[in-house]
C-alpha cells in the first residue's frame, strides 16, 4: 500500500524509509535489509554497513550507495528503480548533487552512485541531468549516524 509522502524536509541525498524486514545471513547470501518508501512501491533489499537500530514498522533515515556499471544521460523518461522489490539492478532518475566522484540520483529515493567506468567523472555530468544505469550487486544502506 503506498503511503503519503512525509511533509518534513531532510537533506536531499539522505534516503527516508521504512524498515520492512532485517533478514539474518544464511549459509549462501549475506544480512540484509528490506527498506520500504513512502509513495512508492520499492521495498529495496540493501546490504547493511552497520547495525540498524529500528524495528520492523520504524521509520529509518539513511544513505543508499550502489556502484554504477557505466552512467548514460538519457534525453527523456522518468525515476525508477529496478526492480521495485528486490535488489536494486537497474536506476533512472536526475542527478541532483556531486560528492567527490560520485553523483547523487533522485529515483524516487536519492542513491549515491560510485562510477566504476574509469572514462567517466562526476564532472562529467550536470545537475538536472537524467541518467540511466545498471548497478552492481552489493548495493549498500548506511544508517544515519554511522556515515
Amino acid at each position: 500500500m503506498i503511503h503519503p509522502a512525509p511533509t518534513t524536509r531532510i537533506a536531499p541525498g539522505l534516503a527516508r524509509g521504512m524498515l520492512k524486514e532485517a533478514v539474518p545471513a544464511t549459509a549462501t547470501k549475506p544480512a540484509h535489509v528490506r527498506l520500504g518508501f513512502a509513495n512508492t512501491s520499492y521495498v529495496l533489499y540493501l546490504l547493511p554497513t552497520g547495525p540498524v537500530k529500528a524495528e520492523p514498522g520504524d521509520k529509518v533515515f539513511g544513505t543508499i550507495f550502489a556502484r554504477a556499471r557505466r552512467v548514460d544521460t538519457v534525453p527523456s523518461g522518468g525515476q525508477f528503480v529496478e526492480p521495485v522489490i528486490g535488489r536494486p539492478r537497474r536506476v533512472q532518475g536526475r542527478v541532483v548533487a556531486k560528492a567527490g566522484d560520485k553523483i547523487v540520483v533522485d529515483a524516487g529515493v536519492p542513491i549515491h552512485c560510485s562510477l566504476t567506468d574509469g572514462r567517466q567523472h562526476a564532472a562529467d555530468f550536470a545537475i538536472g541531468d537524467m541518467v540511466s544505469f545498471d548497478v552492481l550487486d552489493g548495493a549498500s544502506f548506511t544508517p544515519k549516524g554511522d556515515e
